[in-house]
């Protein structure tokens, strides 16, 4: 394989990986902290890129669709953490489970009615359309802010687990709820937290996506069947394993597509197999 052809396929996975860490990062913890498998996740993540869209129409600002999409959708995410999840807390994890599909088929219904079935697309900036040319390999203007994008709101969202008081609190949460609980924290307010930070990072990723490929009503399964394989790949509950997943995900996909062209997925599926069979707590458990 030629030298540029290589790092173009690699640039490009790394590209597809750091999208897929804002997805799978608070897919991953959400579950650490809440013990909830958000099976509508894929949904909030579509309903991102349906806000931007719609913003972007409205105003004409791709920037504010930026930060207006994962502000509501992180609002969307507070009011179903509060009113369908919360009252489920200490019942058989499975009502959660089947709550949360339930509660993604009401979202996919509610952007078909709202939006329609037609595929519509975020418009970009002028300067953001074109290539550049990146150690002399021509590669999309967009994708390469994508990559530095979401490299920095990663190690924003890592800092702020590793060294603010939240994050402090998240952590201990993740290994050890009850004693959160006796040193006066609200638990309550500690999962509303978590779950608004994964929802607006879903939507933020569906804002990028929608930038990138067309929006479509059926996204969210394929959103959220990606964020589940990295969060296996990774580490269930793991930041870190979230990060390490999605890149190893997003460079197998690109890959995969070169040498095995119409059976791109397959190579990502076989990946998922043998990290179950050789190391099924994921590569990375905990943080």
């Amino acid at each position: 394989m030629d030298i540029s052809l290589l790092l173009t396929n690699l640039l490009y996975g790394v590209t597809i990986g750091s999208a897929l860490i804002l997805i799978a990062s608070g897919l991953s913890l959400t579950f650490g902290v809440m013990g909830v498998l958000n099976f509508a996740h894929g949904g909030l993540c579509m309903l991102g890129a349906y806000f931007g869209y719609t913003l972007v129409q409205v105003s004409g600002n791709f920037w504010l669709a930026m930060i207006l999409a994962p502000l509501i959708v992180a609002v969307i995410g507070i009011l179903m953490e509060s009113f369908t999840i919360r009252p489920l807390y200490g019942l058989n994890p499975l009502y959660q489970l089947l709550l949360t599909v339930g509660l993604a088929m009401i979202i996919a219904n509610a952007v078909l009615l709202l939006w329609g079935g037609d595929q519509h697309s975020i418009s970009l900036p002028d300067y953001f359309k074109g290539y550049i040319n990146f150690f002399g390999i021509f590669y999309p203007r967009f994708r390469l802010f994508v990559l530095l994008f979401s490299a920095a709101v990663s190690i924003v969202l890592w800092i702020t687990i590793r060294r603010s008081k939240w994050g402090i609190v998240i952590r201990a949460g993740m290994h050890d709820l009850e004693t959160v609980n006796a040193f006066g924290i609200n638990i309550y307010r500690v999962f509303s937290f978590v779950f608004a930070i994964g929802s607006g990072l879903a939507a933020l990723a569906g804002v990028i996506i929608g930038s990138m490929r067309a929006i479509n009503p059926e996204m969210d399964f394929e959103l959220l069947t990606s964020a589940l394989l990295v969060v296996v790949i990774g580490g269930m509950g793991s930041f870190r394993g979230a990060v390490v997943g999605s890149l190893l995900l997003g460079i197998t996909d690109a890959f995969g597509a070169q040498f095995f062209t119409g059976a791109a997925k397959f190579t990502v599926w076989v990946l998922m197999v043998i990290v179950l069979l050789f190391r099924p707590e994921g590569l990375l458990k905990e943080d």
